[in-house]
């Protein structure tokens, strides 16, 4: 049950990375063009809609109780986009979705600038951990693996 709601989680992490991220990415590109920057109020929005979506991926990462899936999914297709773009940028850009609208743009950024490369590597380093794919049991002892005879204090 866990993984499932790893892939629901991962929905919202490719949701929050493609919509949240694309949005803030586009609005400080659009405000260092202008000369502003982030010490305005639209600046400070879009930074703090940015480190909300990398704290949300950190804690998709580290917590070890969530499935691995929830950040390896859309760490995939992050880096399937990559190569993708490694192979036929006019592709890659093409198949954003919502063309109009200005996350998607920033999107496009990110995807062009590497960026989406870099995230889409570390967010599938839970999926090459063996203890995330394993249930914790609540009380789980630590020691049981070891011989009861083994004659040391713990």
């Amino acid at each position: 049950m866990r993984h499932v709601f790893g892939v629901l989680l991962a929905l919202v992490t490719f949701a929050a990375v493609f919509v949240g991220a694309g949005w803030a990415v586009e609005k400080i590109v659009t405000l260092r063009a202008s000369g502003g920057g982030l010490t305005t109020p639209h600046g400070a929005i879009a930074l703090a809609v940015v480190v909300g979506v990398g704290l949300l991926l950190g804690v998709l990462l580290a917590v070890p109780a969530v499935s691995p899936l929830a950040a390896g999914l859309p760490g995939l297709v992050l880096l399937g986009w990559t190569a993708l773009l490694a192979v036929s940028e006019r592709r890659a850009i093409q198949i954003v979705p919502l063309h109009a609208h200005s996350f998607a743009v920033g999107f496009g950024d990110m995807l062009t600038s590497g960026v989406l490369a870099l995230a889409g590597a570390a967010m599938i380093i839970p999926l090459f951990v063996p203890s995330r794919w394993r249930r914790r049991y609540v009380g789980e002892d630590y020691y049981s693996d070891e011989p009861t005879g083994a004659g040391l204090m713990r």
